[in-house]
């Protein structure tokens, strides 16, 4: 792996203590850096920090360590629009994505905004001092402290940090090798030469088969299910092309562009024409895979395209991997785990030394933050979302959570964007307080993510939900959030900014709204 220099904690600012913030971030991942570069930028006024859980930034990049951790999708995408992706990889393994990361919090001096080891567990609302507190725990000892501002951005992503999901695999004490969750991978998990059995058919698992498989005896993979896995190169051709012909930075947001439009054209065809896209999917996997591999069997889902997220081998690694007998793969149900490996329902038994459970991520919204208004506690189940960034009933705040059929980074650049805009309009007014008018009670409620997976189906009743129609309704198209987060007016009938910063003095004038203070 390459290396990423030293961890941001040691250039960070000093710890949280019981302070008052104009702006607080919570969450030190993609999202969080992100979010903090842009109010860094359009909100210079503000004071703000950005409240980690970790002893170090970079979220979901610095957490997840198994073999062969990488991007699932094109980094001229996934990368910050302000910050020109420039390595060769158009995807990239996870610590070159780390270092990018950290990189950009050193530029741009959010990296000393920082507050390592803060875990946020509640965040309350008071509307007579139009301000959020949050409980926080600090520190390996968990010292309780509190944390106020005037406006909120959760940037904790929607998956819990503590482990994966884990079934309940009949027999599983009775293996006598060793059982990992690749969420919690670390360096003594020693596979070469070892028999592994890897479970699971999604974006994990197609990454880690083909890492595994250059120095294990043997890998297998056991999938209940097959997913659809789509092959496209490492490397941009077009980009490429455009780096030698054109400045750097003109080259970037043409190659993102161009990778935009790409990706919603492609989406696009998959869902009004899945018997087409199936096909060619399948065609694709038959052709890689060769004659002795069963594509239909092993690579042909039962859902349609894009009903549940595609899986990225760059280079075809994972079908070179198949292809030349480094790697295997089976689809079929565990029965029970023996002491030597598993026994399938279908007959027959794989046996194994070392089995790395890829069966998917447990889904939390809001990084488990409770959140309550008033003393009334908001349930992210019974909230709907407003432009998929606020939440009904909850004022000065504003969520981040990127696209599940594109790029993450897409969507919350542009939620952060939002985000700056509701801020900028609040300090510029004197208004304290913005929040979505409750939606109509006749209007149906939709799951959040109208994916099938059973990651999604395991949260439905967890996860907020969207409207049917207007600003309750999630889009799919990145072009009209363009439109609808950075340059529709603000004032549509739904939003609703009130409670101007004035108070009476006792001779009866009135005193000047409140300003955000200067920035530390």
């Amino acid at each position: 792996m390459a290396s990423v220099g030293p961890p941001a904690r040691r250039e960070t600012g000093p710890a949280l203590t019981d302070e008052h913030f104009d702006v607080l971030i919570v969450g030190a991942g993609l999202s969080g850096i992100g979010a903090a570069c842009r109010l860094r930028r359009r909100c210079p006024g503000a004071t703000f920090a950005i409240l980690e859980a970790r002893d170090d930034l970079g979220g979901t990049w610095d957490l997840f360590r198994y073999p062969g951790v990488r991007s699932d999708s094109e980094m001229f995408t996934l990368s910050y629009s302000f910050r020109p992706w420039t390595h060769a990889k158009a995807v990239a393994g996870g610590r070159t994505i780390l270092t990018y990361i950290r990189d950009t919090a050193r530029e741009f001096g959010v990296d000393r905004k920082i507050r390592f080891g803060c875990k946020v567990r509640a965040a309350a609302w008071s509307s007579q001092e139009a301000r959020w507190t949050l409980e926080v725990e600090r520190g390996p000892e968990r010292r309780r402290i509190q944390a106020t501002c005037r406006f909120l951005i959760l940037c904790a992503g929607y998956y819990s940090y503590e482990g994966g999901h884990l079934p309940d695999f009949p027999g599983k004490e009775r293996f006598r090798g060793r059982f990992v969750d690749p969420q919690r991978w670390t360096d003594d998990i020693d596979y070469a030469g070892q028999r592994v059995l890897v479970i699971g058919s999604g974006a994990t698992a197609v990454t880690i088969v083909p890492a595994l498989a250059r120095r294990a005896a043997q890998v297998v993979m056991l999938q209940r299910s097959p997913t659809y896995v789509i092959e496209r190169a490492s490397s941009d051709a077009v980009a490429d092309a455009l780096r030698r012909a054109l400045p750097a930075g003109l080259a970037f947001r043409l190659t993102r562009a161009i990778n935009i439009l790409i990706g919603s054209a492609f989406y696009r065809f998959c869902r009004r024409f899945p018997a087409a896209a199936r096909w060619l999917l399948l065609a694709r996997a038959r052709d890689a895979l060769g004659p002795d591999i069963d594509a239909a069997k092993h690579f042909a889902p039962r859902y349609r395209p894009w009903d549940q997220r595609l899986c990225l081998t760059p280079d075809g690694d994972l079908f070179r991997a198949l292809r030349s007998g480094r790697a295997s793969i089976v689809t079929d149900a565990i029965a029970t785990f023996t002491e030597t490996g598993v026994a399938l329902a279908g007959g027959g038994a794989i046996e194994a030394d070392l089995v790395i459970a890829a069966t998917g991520l447990e889904l939390q919204p809001f990084g488990g933050v409770r959140l309550s208004v008033d003393g009334a506690a908001i349930e992210p189940g019974e909230a709907t979302v407003y432009k998929g960034a606020m939440l009904s009933g909850a004022p000065n705040l504003v969520f981040v959570v990127g696209y599940a059929a594109a790029a993450w980074t897409l969507k919350a650049d542009l939620v952060s964007m939002f985000a700056c805009r509701l801020i900028n309009r609040l300090e510029r007014s004197g208004f304290r307080r913005c929040a979505p008018s409750p939606p109509n009670p006749s209007m149906a409620r939709l799951p959040l993510v109208d994916f099938s997976s059973t990651a999604y189906r395991r949260a439905a009743a967890r996860l907020p939900k969207q409207g049917a129609k207007g600003p309750w309704a999630l889009r799919r198209s990145y072009w009209r959030d363009v439109l609808m987060l950075r340059f529709a007016p603000l004032d549509d009938g739904v939003l609703r900014f009130s409670d101007r910063a004035e108070a009476r003095s006792a001779g009866g004038a009135s005193k000047a709204p409140h300003r955000p203070s200067a920035a530390r």
